[in-house]
């Protein structure tokens, strides 16, 4: 009878013992140890559609991968569904997100919103505005520098002009032009300057206003300026990516140009794969790289670590792009993880 007692007395104890241990928060916060709460994040796109997206999904699912988080690949195409991701993640279990916004004037809702629903929250692509019109800078970012790859086209299409042996005199540049959107402005405005750095005659730089950011967009609004200039008879192209300047060809095409007479250089590289693939040149001729791996697996994991170890991610990161074309985008996608 005593020594029944006594394993009595001492299950008791280790049962309050247990119960002492979880009132004292033994297990805290999520962890992705066995049988416990598995990290989950967000990656919302605004235009899942597009193979950069896609590619930073892509990224993004290998930081998954390796760190053991489970990964919410969400599309958000206009505000309303870009607020409404935040409360389906939130119910989904997710401890923050990595989003590109579809309109970065909606960076304050965005911020409240996720605050509201205790997700942290990192930019991506498109950095937040705030009520103010300046950038959110108090909110992790990682983008681009869009001034300096713009500058980086600028100097290309030089380059090239100089290798072809083009005169000013008879040489123009079509900018296409999207400046409702900071980062496209600081592209173009970016590859304006080097142009002009170069000595090219500013009154040979034409802009050329899209309406939509897309390929028909680009054609509609390189028309128009083609329309105008009929005198031009060599045109350098640039623009904010790589559809700007695809559809700016296409229009110049349309009127009897070809790539003895046209340059073009876009952004993102990725977008103009196909082009580099038809069995003859055109007249876009290279694209700015932009690096899809950083921008998906680098944030995935900034956010993954911010979440498990407490590590805030750097409030502004900035990547830059490498010069593709015809000869070289194979070997480059490769070396990029992309093909």
């Amino acid at each position: 009878m005593g020594k029944s007692i006594g394993w009595r007395v001492l299950l008791v104890g280790l049962s309050l013992l247990a119960g002492c241990n979880k009132q004292n928060g033994a297990q805290t916060g999520p962890t992705t140890g066995g049988g416990e709460d598995k990290i989950k994040i967000g990656f919302v796109v605004k235009q899942p559609e597009e193979p950069w997206f896609q590619l930073e999904w892509k990224f993004a699912q290998q930081a998954a991968d390796k760190d053991g988080f489970e990964l919410i690949k969400i599309a958000a195409p206009d505000g309303e569904k870009a607020l409404g991701v935040i409360d389906n993640l939130a119910a989904s279990g997710a401890q923050g997100f990595v989003i590109c916004t579809p309109d970065v004037k909606l960076g304050p809702a965005i911020v409240a919103k996720a605050q509201s629903r205790d997700l942290k929250v990192l930019a991506v692509d498109d950095q937040f505005i705030g009520s103010d019109g300046k950038p959110m800078t108090d909110v992790p970012y990682l983008g681009i520098s869009a001034r300096k790859i713009g500058q980086s086209v600028g100097q290309a299409l030089i380059d090239e002009m100089k290798k072809h042996n083009w005169s000013q005199e008879d040489t123009a540049v079509c900018v296409i032009t999207f400046d409702e959107l900071d980062t496209a402005r600081e592209r173009t405005e970016g590859a304006i300057e080097a142009i002009k750095a170069a000595g090219f005659p500013d009154t040979r730089i034409f802009k050329a206003p899209q309406k939509t950011s897309d390929v028909p967009g680009a054609f509609d609004a390189a028309n128009i300026l083609l329309t105008q200039h009929p005198e031009v008879k060599r045109w350098l192209i640039c623009g904010m990516n790589d559809s700007a300047v695809l559809g700016a060809v296409r229009a110049t095409e349309g009127r009897g140009f070809n790539a003895d007479n046209v340059i073009g250089i876009g952004i993102n590289g990725t977008d103009c794969i196909a082009e580099f693939e038809k069995p003859a040149k055109t007249g876009f001729y290279a694209s700015a790289l932009l690096q899809a791996k950083l921008h998906g697996y680098q944030t995935a994991d900034m956010m993954y670590n911010w979440i498990k170890n407490g590590t805030q991610p750097a409030k502004d990161t900035r990547t830059i792009g490498v010069l593709i074309d015809r000869d070289n985008f194979r070997q480059v996608l490769k070396d990029q993880g992309i093909r």
